[in-house]
């Protein structure tokens, strides 16, 4: 009995975790550039579980581990906004940006121009191109950005924004909700994708499909919370009737 009540307590956990992570793809639905997670699962076996009733050996006990998160790097649908400071990114890559901690890559192209003059995104992480971070002067205008990443203002020809594919994504991990970190040395795209200025490339979250997982898990949660009481229960009435049984 103790046995099956740590194996429904495992996947109450694991279920719990998706709960989590499922509800965090629904809050993030209009995030610029937010990429959808999802969760990993594995059996894991023990040989410690015991049939004391048939006193034979040790089984294998079957528990569920939460192996990792992984995230859907699948494009979202490209928004038209208007503001010459957005970017969107048609086809493979990421943004290379530049924060306190090092460098993270973004598919968020929501930039603004700070105090500073800066281009940043929004958690103030600094824009890279081939000449390093780009930095207005008070005067300087006419920002435009070409397909190729090309940046150009009044000034004349400010360099090429770095857009960064890597040859393989398993290495990359979320650091904010839109800025990832990677282990891997990624290459500087060259063609196959395209920049649009004025456009951002949107949530790529199913929102009905995310909705429908969340009532599915819910209920999962749910029936197994009731199954582990009536367990609960039975075994408190198991105490209670042996204590009733004369010496």
């Amino acid at each position: 009995m103790e046995n099956a009540s740590l194996v429904g307590l495992s996947r109450q956990v694991a279920l719990r975790r998706e709960l989590d992570v499922i509800s965090n793809n629904i809050a993030n639905m209009n995030t610029t550039g937010f990429k959808a997670d999802s969760m990993v699962f594995a059996e894991f076996l023990t040989s410690k579980a015991r049939d004391e009733n048939f006193m034979r050996r040790d089984r294998p006990l079957s528990f569920v581990e939460d192996r990792a998160t992984v995230s859907n790097f699948g494009g979202g649908e490209i928004q038209t906004t208007g503001d010459p400071t957005d970017l969107a990114i048609d086809g493979d890559g990421f943004f290379e940006v530049e924060s306190d901690a090092g460098v993270r890559y973004t598919r968020n192209g929501s930039f603004k121009v700070d105090a500073t003059g800066m281009l940043v995104t929004n958690e103030g992480f600094r824009v890279m191109t081939t000449n390093g971070p780009l930095q207005f002067a008070p005067n300087e205008t006419g920002f435009t950005v070409d397909q190729e990443g090309q940046v150009a203002t009044s000034e004349g020809v400010r360099g090429r924004l770095r857009v960064m594919r890597f040859a393989s994504l398993m290495g990359m991990k979320k650091e904010t909700s839109t800025t990832f970190s990677a282990t891997a040395t990624p290459t500087e795209v060259t063609s196959a994708t395209r920049l649009i200025q004025g456009a951002v490339e949107k949530s790529n979250v199913q929102g009905i499909a995310e909705m429908s997982r969340l009532v599915e898990v819910t209920r999962s949660y749910q029936n197994l919370s009731s199954l582990l009481e009536r367990q609960d229960e039975l075994r408190r009435t198991s105490i209670e009737r042996l204590a009733d049984v004369p010496a």
